[in-house]
């Protein structure tokens, strides 16, 4: 398996195309089918299923693609950083909340591309399942998770702050109008949740097993903007940040709700690979989104978990 085995896998599995690759590479097409076929030989895997004049990654190509995009990213930062004639560049690959990106990213993204305009970054949604996995094996550098906490002796793991978890609902919902809300009045009704904003919906679902308490009917949303218009249109009740939905309380389109258990404290974490070599841009990338949060902090105490 070699580097530009691995360049040219690259270039066909974001193209899709043996020809396109071909003309971008600036090979003849026998070439590039060439390095594939000696990359499939040494797999032992078929990288590309053949669908007459279209291919499409198999499930092995697609977990290839994973680990040759962070060798080739590793393959430029080495030569820049042993070299130390050129700029860092590369790809930082983060898992994030939506709701952290959104309400809390842009001025860290906005300092970073202006310090670092040659290294690319790549967020994708913070799904905790395969988390620890990921970050140990390189696929991903640097997670961040709204939860409680997180337990792994190899991961570094750092609290930047704490977010606000709130119920939410049409102003004209029954729940709305209720002096007090128990943890028992939300079995009956529609709940809406996010699968982008990671492992609050698992504190949550803790409090209603605690007290016995099973949803009649729930949805899952994989964008919070989708969420939140659901709720403003009646759908159903919402359970999120409070940071994302301010600016709705405050024109009245939604209110929250006064359930008896108050609002539910996330610490936001920052987490990494302990013994992994952290390179100067995902430093600076660290660095800066602790001044920021420092600068601007959510409500509550800023420490180390």
């Amino acid at each position: 398996m070699e580097i530009q085995q691995l360049r040219t896998f690259c270039t066909v599995a974001r193209l899709l195309s043996f020809k396109q690759a071909a003309e971008r590479l600036n090979y003849a097409q026998s070439s590039i089918s060439a390095q594939i076929h000696a990359l499939e030989e040494d797999l032992g895997v078929r990288l590309f299923d053949r669908l007459g004049r279209h291919i499409l990654l198999t499930e092995a190509g697609d977990r290839l693609l994973q680990y040759a995009e962070r060798i080739l990213d590793l393959t430029e930062e080495t030569r820049a950083e042993v070299a130390s004639t050129s700029e860092p560049q590369g790809t930082l690959t983060i898992r994030v909340p939506e709701t952290f990106c959104a309400h809390r990213l842009p001025p860290v993204i906005l300092k970073f591309q202006t310090i670092f305009p040659k290294v690319r970054l790549r967020f994708i949604t913070c799904a905790v399942e395969g988390l620890q996995k990921d970050l140990r094996k390189g696929i991903t550098d640097l997670a961040f998770l709204i939860t409680e906490s997180i337990q792994a002796s190899d991961l570094g793991v750092e609290a930047l702050g704490f977010e606000s978890v709130v119920i939410v609902s049409h102003p004209d919902h029954p729940l709305a109008s209720k002096s007090i809300v128990q943890t028992k009045d939300l079995e009956a009704e529609t709940v809406l949740h996010s699968n982008v904003d990671c492992s609050y919906r698992k504190s949550f679902q803790q409090l209603l097993d605690h007290e016995n308490v099973r949803l009649a009917r729930s949805i899952e949303f994989s964008s919070v903007a989708a969420l939140k218009q659901c709720a403003i249109r009646g759908v159903g009740i919402a359970i999120l940040p409070e940071v994302t939905v301010e600016e709705e309380i405050a024109r009245g389109r939604l209110s929250v709700l006064p359930w008896s258990q108050g609002k539910l404290e996330m610490a936001l974490l920052m987490i990494w690979y302990k013994d992994r070599w952290l390179s100067p841009s995902l430093s600076a990338f660290m660095n800066m989104t602790r001044e920021a949060m420092n600068g601007n902090p959510p409500a509550g105490r800023l420490g180390r978990a």
